[in-house]
C-alpha cells in the first residue's frame, strides 16, 4: 500500500506531463497532430447544447425582440457570449469531475427541501417550454400544410418521446443536427437584406437601455432563452453520461491523471457551441430588424409573421424555411429539455438514469421524461398563442436561472464537491457575473412592472 508521498509525487509527475503536453514516443516519433476531422469528432455536448438552445423559445424570442426593438437589442447577444459559455463549461466541469449531474450532487451536499425545490422548479419552467415548442412546431407545419394544429402537436410530442425511449440517442441527433442547418438561412439572409450595418454595428457594441417594463421584460426573455436553467442540467448530465458509458474513463475527482486535457476539451466544446448558438442568435435578430422592424411589423402574433424575415433571401419559400428550422430546432430541444428534467429528477432520487439505457434499465428516469413530455403536450389544448408562449417561457426561465446559477456557484467551490478541481480564477469570476447579469435583469424587470 502506497504512502501518502507516493501517491503525491505520482499526482506532481502526472501534472507535470499534462502541463508539458505531448512528446515523442519510444521510437522518436513526433506526436500525431489533431486533425480537424478530429477536432469535430470531440465535440460532444456543448455543441448539442448550443444546437439546442437556439430551440423555437429562442426563434421566436429573437425575432420578437429583432421586431419589436431593432438593432439597438445587438448588444445582448455580445454580452451573454462569454457569460453563457463560462456558466456552461462550469456546469460541465462538475459533471466531469464528480461523475454526476447538477441534482446528484445536489442531494449529496444540501438538504432534500432544496433540492425538491430546485427538481420541481425545473420540472414546472422544462414542461412549460416543452409545450409552447411544441405549440410553436405545430403552428409553422399548418403554416405550410394547413390542418388542426392539434394533431400536430400530438405527432411531435409522442414522437420525440418514442425516439428518445426506442432510438439510439446518438442516431437521433445525428439526424436532426441537419435540419438545424436551416437555421443557416438568418446567416445567408443577412448578405442580401437591406441591413443597416452601421446601425445593426452600433446596437452590437453600445448597449441602449430603455427604463420600461417591456423593454425589460424583453431583456430577461433574451437571457433566459440564451442562458437557461435545463442547458446547466443538461450539459453536466451529459458529461457524467459519456463518462460513464466510457470504460477508459472515471470521475476526475477519483482519477486525477488527464484532467488538463479534459478541462480543454470541454472548453472547446463550450465555446464551439457557444458560439453557434450566438451567431444563429444575432443573425435572427438583425434579420428581424432589418425586415420586420424597418417596415413597422413591430409585434409578431404569428409563425407567418416571423417567417416574412426570411423573405429576401428565400423568398416564396421563406415559409418552408422558417417552419423546417422550427421542427428540426424543436425535435432537437424537447428531448434536451425532457432530458433534462429525467436526470434532475433520477439523480435526485439516486435512480439508475441515462438515455445509453434500455428502457428496462431506468423505468422511473424515462418515466419522468414521458410525464414531462405529456404534461406539454395537454397544455397546447388550452387557448394559448404559440409565439407568446414561446416568449413567455423564456421570461420564465430566466427567472428560474437566478437560484440556479446562485446554487451552482457555491458548490462549484466547494472541496467536498469538486475535490482539488474547485472553480477559481477568471472563469469564478465570469460564472459570478453571469448570475450577477441575471440577477439584476430579473430584479430590473419586477421593478419596471410594479411602476
Amino acid at each position: 500500500m502506497r504512502g501518502r508521498g507516493e501517491q503525491k509525487s505520482q499526482d506532481q509527475a502526472e501534472e507535470s506531463q499534462e502541463a508539458e503536453g505531448p512528446k515523442a514516443d519510444s521510437q522518436g516519433r513526433a506526436p500525431r497532430t489533431v486533425s480537424i476531422q478530429d477536432f469535430l469528432k470531440s465535440l460532444g455536448p456543448g455543441l448539442i447544447t448550443g444546437a439546442s438552445d437556439d430551440d423555437p423559445s429562442g426563434i421566436g424570442t429573437y425575432s420578437q425582440a429583432g421586431a419589436q426593438l431593432g438593432y439597438g437589442i445587438g448588444w445582448t447577444m455580445l454580452l451573454t457570449f462569454p457569460l453563457m459559455a463560462a456558466i456552461q463549461e462550469i456546469s460541465a466541469r462538475v459533471g466531469r469531475v464528480t461523475g454526476r449531474g447538477i441534482a446528484g450532487n445536489v442531494c449529496r451536499h444540501y438538504s432534500a427541501t432544496l433540492l425538491n425545490i430546485v427538481i420541481a422548479l425545473l420540472f414546472i419552467a422544462n414542461t412549460i417550454n416543452i409545450a409552447a415548442d411544441l405549440g410553436a412546431m405545430a403552428d409553422a407545419t399548418k403554416l405550410l400544410i394547413g390542418g388542426p394544429g392539434i394533431v400536430y402537436v400530438l405527432v411531435f410530442g409522442v414522437t420525440s418521446v418514442a425516439a428518445q425511449i426506442f432510438f439510439d440517442y446518438s442516431h437521433y441527433v445525428a439526424v436532426l443536427k441537419w435540419l438545424t442547418l436551416c437555421l443557416f438561412a438568418y446567416v445567408a439572409a443577412l448578405a442580401v437584406a437591406h441591413v443597416h450595418w452601421g446601425e445593426a454595428i452600433t446596437g452590437i457594441l453600445v448597449p441602449r437601455l430603455t427604463w420600461s417594463a417591456d423593454y425589460l421584460t424583453t431583456i430577461v426573455a433574451i437571457f433566459g432563452t440564451t442562458i437557461s436553467p435545463y442547458l446547466f442540467f443538461w450539459q453536466a448530465s451529459q458529461e457524467a453520461e459519456d463518462q460513464r458509458v466510457d470504460a477508459t474513463k472515471q470521475p476526475l475527482i477519483e482519477k486525477h491523471y488527464g484532467a488538463q486535457n479534459e478541462f480543454h476539451r470541454i472548453r472547446a466544446d463550450t465555446i464551439v457551441g457557444m458560439a453557434f448558438s450566438n451567431l444563429i442568435a444575432l443573425s435572427i435578430i438583425i434579420t428581424a430588424a432589418a425586415t420586420l422592424h424597418a417596415t413597422g411589423k413591430t409585434d409578431i402574433q404569428t409563425s407567418a409573421q416571423a417567417a416574412e424575415a426570411l423573405k429576401p433571401i428565400a423568398g416564396a419559400f421563406a415559409e418552408v424555411i422558417f417552419a423546417l428550422g422550427i421542427v428540426g430546432t424543436g425535435l432537437l430541444a424537447i428531448p434536451v429539455l425532457g432530458g433534462a428534467t429525467a436526470y434532475a429528477v433520477g439523480e435526485g432520487r439516486r435512480w439508475p438514469v441515462g438515455l445509453a439505457r434500455k428502457p428496462k434499465e431506468a423505468i422511473a428516469f424515462y418515466a419522468v421524461l414521458a410525464l414531462s413530455a405529456g404534461i406539454g403536450i395537454a397544455l397546447n389544448f388550452t387557448s394559448i398563442n404559440p409565439i407568446s408562449a414561446l416568449f413567455w417561457s423564456a421570461v420564465i426561465n430566466g427567472v428560474l436561472a437566478v437560484p440556479v446559477m446562485v446554487l451552482l456557484m457555491i458548490m462549484a467551490r466547494r472541496k467536498d464537491v469538486m475535490g482539488r478541481f474547485t472553480i477559481g480564477g477568471a472563469l469564478h469570476w465570469l460564472g459570478w457575473l453571469a448570475t450577477a447579469a441575471m440577477a439584476l435583469s430579473v430584479a430590473a424587470m419586477g421593478i419596471g412592472l410594479f411602476m
